[in-house]
């Protein structure tokens, strides 16, 4: 039995550990990949308030570090549904092995959407990738795109200029959803080629993609673009199902919950990208885990 479980390491759940800690309740944290979630793609924060720069990757460490030298336990585990127990929940995991808490914060975060074309599967890590960062040095002096028109794709284009012959930024309207400042950078790069009012769909090669297809949605037609890379930023979506019998979802599968990050269950709570909200960024994520942590303990109090 422990004070509350965490389902996930990203921002808002090593917030959530960092709060609950300081409070005197002992936490268990359960990721099923890597600490840090989506932030350590990131390869430079610029909007973090008190950092003028840092990439994804320190801040995630740095983060990490600080949540286990309070005593945050990080457990590698697949949470996959949520037991109700009332005074007790009990997150169960896909290896078998069972934890029970006190509460119970979801911070799973977002995974990041595929495009749902034929291939898509097949060519990955053989030319589709859906991280920049992770992927782009391969791709050095090679022509490649980007499809996506958020702060994402934004980012991930301008990250690939600096190694990439010519980036092809793809996107299905002909205004991006970023931020201006992002849109003014990659404006001024003269080796990101704009294809707008366009959609990816179809993908070229043999064993590794050489091309890609691009349909023009005011004229229909469609043309070929040669790429030896697609980086897919076109959104993300949560892995919130197995919990949806102690959290109610929306319609795309988001935590239904407010500011003050509770759910329909006593007890359970949510943060972070996995949950409803307007803005999804690196300071929502860890105000979210200040605000669900301090909740839970105070329910913690008897």
């Amino acid at each position: 039995m422990t004070d509350i479980i965490i389902i996930g390491a990203g921002p808002a759940g090593l917030t959530a550990a960092i709060y609950a800690l300081r409070a005197g309740k002992k936490v268990c944290l359960l990721e099923a990949k890597a600490y840090g979630g989506q932030i350590v793609n990131t390869p430079d924060i610029e909007n973090y308030p008190g950092l003028k720069h840092v990439s994804g990757f320190e801040y995630a460490t740095t983060l990490y570090e600080q949540a286990v030298s309070f005593g945050a336990e990080l457990k590698y585990e697949t949470a996959v549904s949520i037991e109700d127990k009332g005074e007790s929940k009990v997150v169960k995991t896909d290896s078998g092995t069972d934890y029970e808490g006190k509460a119970v914060i979801i911070a799973t975060g977002a995974k990041n959407r595929h495009m749902g074309i034929d291939r898509e599967e097949e060519l990955t890590g053989r030319g589709v990738s859906y991280c920049a960062t992770c992927d782009g040095a391969f791709f050095r002096g090679k022509d490649v795109a980007v499809y996506g028109g958020g702060n994402t794709a934004l980012s991930d284009a301008l990250f690939l200029s600096e190694y990439c012959s010519t980036v092809y930024l793809i996107h299905r309207r002909d205004q991006f959803r970023g931020s201006d400042a992002d849109v003014a950078k990659v404006k001024g790069k003269e080796n990101i080629k704009f294809v707008l009012n366009s959609t990816v769909e179809g993908l070229k090669g043999d064993k590794t993609l050489s091309a890609v297809t691009v349909k023009n949605k005011l004229t229909g037609e469609q043309s070929d673009i040669e790429v030896q890379g697609i980086f897919v930023a076109i959104g993300q979506e949560p892995e919130n199902k197995g919990f949806e019998n102690v959290a109610e979802l929306d319609g795309k599968g988001y935590v239904l919950s407010g500011e003050s990050c509770t759910t329909k269950t006593p007890g359970v709570f949510t943060a972070g990208d996995c949950r409803t909200k307007e803005v999804r960024q690196l300071t929502t994520a860890v105000a979210d885990g200040a605000v669900a942590a301090l909740a839970a303990c105070s329910g913690l109090l008897y």
